[in-house]
């Protein structure tokens, strides 16, 4: 296999997402079709578009490469595979049927199953979030860097206030600055870029929604694991992790203490395999 280098993938995924935006951005305020899956989850016709488009033009530029996505079916030759694009076509796809900025395209490059590269594009706010294993975070070639935050009392997190309030948590949390992003991509982001100091994602996450923005995250000085505190794997059998818990490197500690006491996301009901709404 002959293996391009960091530069070049990243200069290749930063023009697809890109080139992806725009098909998104043109779609923003135009009618166009929607649906659920079967696991309920929202889709459009936009959706489809962007990841045929992806896929042609990611695979024709890096053939030996894997490819998992989260609106092709899956295939068990990725698995094979040293490098992999792990894609969301448009993650927070509901905040795009809403016509809320918050959406993105999501590209992850897995190498040897760790977040290599990532690039994370909000083509209406035209952000474009880059960053990898050796490669600086950047906001639009800016560097950006997670927050230093030491303490949980005011920290600014990701979430919904519900999830906070409930009865799942042995002690009550101090007071915190809390506002909720549909897409995990744009969170992970966000947190890469210092805008909010963390987030607990939990139940199960699946990869192309974590993947780009893990590895920018870590590249701007974040810690990103799994809701047990091991780092999440990628381009594995069971493309998903268990929760997703991402912050400064200081806070990221105290988040995963507060979730130890937490089961499994396959323990939390018989038969289900993804949270209630509110703790996404």
């Amino acid at each position: 296999m002959n293996l391009s280098s960091a530069a070049s993938d990243l200069a290749l995924i930063e023009d697809a997402a890109r080139e992806a935006g725009a098909i998104a951005r043109n779609a923003f305020g135009a009618a166009f079709k929607t649906w659920d899956k079967s696991d309920a989850s929202p889709v459009t016709e936009v959706d489809l578009a962007i990841d045929t488009f992806l896929k042609d033009r990611l695979r024709a530029a890096r053939a030996d490469y894997g490819w998992l996505s989260e609106e092709t079916a899956d295939n068990a030759e990725r698995l094979s595979k040293e490098r992999v694009f792990i894609v969301d076509p448009i993650d927070g796809t509901r905040a795009f049927i809403d016509r809320v900025p918050e959406f993105c395209v999501s590209i992850g490059i897995a190498q040897k199953g760790s977040a290599w590269l990532g690039a994370v594009y909000n083509p209406i706010k035209d952000e474009m979030f880059l960053g990898g294993d050796g490669v600086p975070a950047t906001l639009n070639r800016a560097p950006i860097q997670a927050t230093a935050r030491r303490e949980l009392a005011g920290a600014k997190l990701i979430g919904r206030r519900n999830f906070y309030d409930s009865d799942r948590w042995p002690a009550p949390w101090p007071p915190l600055d809390l506002r909720w992003i549909n897409s995990i991509a744009y969170r992970l982001s966000l947190i890469a870029r210092g805008d909010f100091d963390g987030a607990i994602m939990l139940g199960f996450k699946n990869e192309w929604d974590t993947a780009g923005g893990v590895a920018i995250a870590q590249a701007a000085g974040a810690r990103v694991s799994d809701q047990f505190g091991a780092a999440i794997l990628f381009n594995q059998p069971e493309p998903r992790s268990a929760g997703c818990i991402a912050a400064g490197a200081a806070l990221h500690p105290l988040l995963r203490e507060r979730v130890q006491h937490l089961p499994h996301p396959r323990e939390w009901l018989p038969g289900r395999t993804t949270p209630p709404k509110e703790t996404t």
